[in-house]
């Protein structure tokens, strides 16, 4: 089965200003924490340099590094655990693209 997207990240210098954009523009509940729900998929904006993040949902994190790795991709952030949070690591594509993996139940 392809492995589906399950979460995004919007990063930029004022997170405030995106917040009000994306909630203005797309209607999105963006709550305190700038936790993001839209009807289809949740995410986050962060304050940090422009980027966007997609994540893709794997059973193994590593086993999907290996393949990466194997296929001209690099890893940015190996498997990172928050305990009670998410299981996740970041790749760049041949490209470039950074993405990020989360690791979803066996």
């Amino acid at each position: 089965m392809p492995a589906p997207i399950v979460f995004f990240d919007i990063a930029g210098p004022d997170a405030a200003k995106l917040k009000s954009f994306y909630s203005a523009i797309f209607g999105w509940d963006i709550d305190a924490a700038n936790h993001i729900k839209t009807p289809a998929l949740e995410g986050t904006l962060r304050q940090d340099p422009p980027e966007k993040i997609i994540y893709l949902g794997v059973n193994d994190i590593d086993a999907a590094l290996a393949q990466i790795k194997a296929a001209g991709g690099t890893v940015d952030m190996p498997r990172t655990v928050i305990p009670n949070v998410v299981t996740f690591a970041l790749f760049k594509d041949p490209a470039g693209n950074r993405m990020g993996l989360v690791e979803t139940k066996k």
